[in-house]
């Protein structure tokens, strides 16, 4: 299938790097890992986030907007990415967060708070039911005061968004032939869709015949088929693709929520420790460490075997690991800091 690809802005550093994880993979054995650092983008180390804001915000300026709203959790990546980018194409950033505020701001609101981003924080219950409806509430306000807004959903996993991970297994599917090197699967975490959406059309676009695997973070398997299934379909309205693409083609790990969303257990944070000291990579708590750890635990129950080669992707989200200081350090009873929750 050949897509044609909409503009877009040149915002991220491309193309990350993909190194081979030899330490990590002789410690845990069987197969050998790769890692796409999509920490390395740049823009505020925006992660994958940036890619997706690459075609969403180009679509808000062609559009005229002076303003752009999105929405996340009360440490969002997506929601700071978004502001950093705003920041630096002359745009107004105005966050819906959900939860309530701590009495200092760490990690990335701490972020948002210096990049003078408007905040509008709501209840997980008014978040859940009507984020949607809040942010077209906040664009009608703006566009009273004399603004044009555009609204960015949770995550820029919509059809738009999608274009940037479809763009990503291009430059991932090109830097692997020229290393000549197979890969028998991708794996990435899964927090709202977007980047296994787009990994799965830039697969099909490139005729690839590998498995793409996400780890989700929250909600549970039949959640993210519907929702992933939701986002290829809004694709193919808006951009009349004929995908190929079916629900059985759609493979999610599911088990390792954990606690729950951006609650962390002792045993993910050993996982990042472990890469830390092993390759001087730094995992996030919410996506990349669970993904990891979900992958880790495959591994031992023998999914994947001596001899097939596994690319993980690295998604970013850093500023994460800022709340959680008290739980890696001060043992796994210690509190977390009321900021701690991401997306």
């Amino acid at each position: 299938m050949e897509l044609e690809f909409p503009k877009k802005l040149n915002l991220a550093q491309l193309p990350t790097p993909i190194q081979k994880l030899s330490r990590l993979s002789e410690f845990f054995g069987g197969p050998t890992l790769y890692i796409k650092r999509d920490d390395l983008t740049g823009i505020g180390l925006s992660g994958n986030k940036i890619r997706k804001l690459e075609f969403t915000l180009y679509e808000a300026l062609r559009g005229g907007a002076d303003t752009v709203i999105t929405c996340g959790g009360i440490g969002s990546n997506h929601a700071r990415a978004t502001a950093v980018a705003a920041r630096q194409l002359g745009l107004t950033p105005v966050l819906v967060l959900r939860g309530k505020p701590g009495r200092y701001p760490d990690g990335n609101l701490l972020l948002d708070s210096l990049l003078g981003a408007e905040l509008k924080f709501i209840s997980r219950e008014d978040y859940s039911e009507s984020r949607d409806a809040v942010m077209d509430d906040l664009a009608a306000q703006w566009e009273k005061r004399g603004h044009h807004a555009y609204v960015i959903p949770e995550g820029a996993s919509n059809a738009v968004g999608a274009w940037g991970y479809a763009n990503a297994f291009l430059e991932m599917h090109r830097q692997l032939s020229e290393k000549k090197l197979k890969i028998d699967a991708v794996v990435c975490a899964v927090g709202s869709g977007g980047t296994q959406a787009g990994l799965l059309i830039g697969a099909e676009t490139a005729h690839w015949e590998g498995e793409i695997l996400g780890i989700n973070v929250c909600d549970d398997a039949a959640f993210f088929k519907e929702r992933i299934g939701g986002i290829l379909n809004a694709f193919r309205r808006k951009y009349k693709a004929p995908l190929q693409i079916s629900e059985d083609d759609i493979h999610l790990i599911d088990g390792y929520v954990g606690r729950g969303y951006a609650l962390s257990r002792p045993e993910e944070l050993q996982v990042i420790k472990d890469v830390a000291r092993l390759e001087g990579i730094f995992l996030d708590p919410t996506y990349t460490g669970k993904a990891m750890f979900g992958l880790m635990d495959q591994i031992k129950q023998g999914r994947f075997r001596k001899g097939q080669n596994i690319l993980f992707i690295h998604t970013g989200g850093i500023y994460g690991l800022f709340p959680k200081r008290q739980m890696c350090f001060g043992g796994p009873d210690a509190p977390e800091f009321p900021d701690a929750e991401t997306f």
